[in-house]
């Protein structure tokens, strides 16, 4: 049975593979079985993990009454399918949309604003690398003492780019090409990393292929 279902992932990833050719019905029909599959496993997991603990055992068992109030407004959302009810839904949807949005602007705030705030807040040179510079020279120790230089002059620049009140003069036209220098090395870095991850997806798909399905590979 193991080898079976081994098969069925083998099958389905070279239909997805068939797209590097052309787009066909194969890669079609699997791309909607992983949105379909994918849609079930969330219904399903939202409802034994939101909808039962929070509103259908409060509500039977008479613990509490608040809960009535997001089935509600959870059902005007299906009001979308028809046409003349349809208004209903933007309700709750404009609830949501609020709602996440708010949070998301905390959480944004605090776990990337205010972290790399705090993170740039660094001296100028850092003591300890220079020490360890001068008790073991070498290109690497070298390396150390530039980090906190280069990231703060990374800031200064890459800020003085995106500093739009005033037109760009002789210093910070300067500063501002750095800063772009700064944010493609950037991107090229986040790019790079993206990059990995799809290769380790790719060659974990070729190890399914090619080590436990035809055992060429131990």
């Amino acid at each position: 049975m193991e080898f079976f279902w081994t098969t069925v992932a083998v099958l389905l990833t070279l239909c997805v593979f068939s797209f590097l050719y052309k787009d066909n019905p194969l890669y079609k029909f699997v791309e909607h079985l992983f949105v379909g599959i994918a849609a079930g496993y969330v219904i399903a997991v939202q409802f034994h993990n939101v909808f039962v603990p929070n509103i259908w055992h409060p509500l039977t068992k008479g613990l509490d009454w608040w809960p009535v109030v997001p089935l509600i407004m959870g059902l005007f959302l299906f009001a979308r399918f028809f046409p003349r009810g349809g208004w209903i839904s933007l309700w709750p949807m404009a609830l949501i949309l609020g709602t996440y949005s708010g949070l998301a602007v905390i959480g944004f705030a605090s776990g990337d604003l205010v972290i790399h705030i705090q993170s740039n807040l660094i001296p100028i040179i850092d003591v300890g690398s220079v020490k360890a510079f001068a008790k073991e020279p070498g290109l690497f120790t070298f390396l150390q003492t530039l980090t906190n230089p280069l990231i703060v002059l990374g800031l200064i620049c890459t800020l003085s780019y995106f500093f739009c009140s005033k037109e760009y003069e002789r210093l910070t036209r300067i500063t501002s090409k750095i800063g772009v220098a700064f944010l493609m090395i950037g991107f090229g870095a986040g790019y790079g990393y993206t990059v990995m991850t799809r290769i380790a997806l790719l060659i974990d798909r070729f190890f399914l292929i090619f080590s436990e399905w035809l055992g060429i590979i131990q």
